[in-house]
């Protein structure tokens, strides 16, 4: 039991010191802005981003588990993807999201995934795999995203979208 809790008790000290960070300092990676955005990062389900390819403009849903609310609390980033298969771009983060990684079986058009504990991949082709990764969030309308990408390494914003909540 004393275990357990040390163990739980570590996780949590983890996953706050990682929200806590803001931004990385990673080479790569753009602060758009140097508010903390940390007001929204408990809940991210249903939590909306704008994610900027050039000139197109997609929206995505971050998942609703410990790495999607540590990826928007890294809101806003500008990341130079490097291409990968001719069906993913990833970034490497310096510092680690947490991580619970499964084997989705199929990768669809728009997911943006973690492989490991500090690779950001987003997918712009449907396959199968066997790899395990951990979701961070998934565009909702990847129609366009193969063409936006390119077979090239590519600049993508990510923004979180800003929901006005009724009373």
């Amino acid at each position: 039991m004393k275990y357990l809790l040390a163990t739980v008790m570590m996780f949590v000290s983890l996953s706050l010191s990682i929200s806590s960070c803001g931004k990385d300092n990673d080479p790569g990676i753009t602060s758009d802005n140097a508010k903390n955005n940390n007001e929204n990062t408990n809940d991210p389900a249903g939590s909306k981003m704008k994610i900027t390819i050039g000139t197109a403009v997609f929206t995505g849903t971050l998942s609703n588990n410990a790495t999607g609310s540590a990826f928007k609390a890294r809101l806003p980033l500008t990341l130079n993807l490097t291409e990968l298969n001719s069906n993913e771009k990833y970034f490497d983060f310096k510092t680690a999201l947490p991580s619970n990684a499964a084997n989705p079986g199929t990768i669809q058009t728009g997911d943006l995934l973690l492989y490991g504990s500090n690779t950001l991949v987003l997918f712009y082709k449907t396959f199968s795999t066997s790899y395990r990764y951990t979701s961070i969030a998934r565009i909702d309308n990847p129609s366009g995203l193969a063409a936006a990408l390119g077979n090239e390494n590519v600049t993508v914003k990510f923004e979180l979208i800003e929901t006005i909540r009724s009373n």
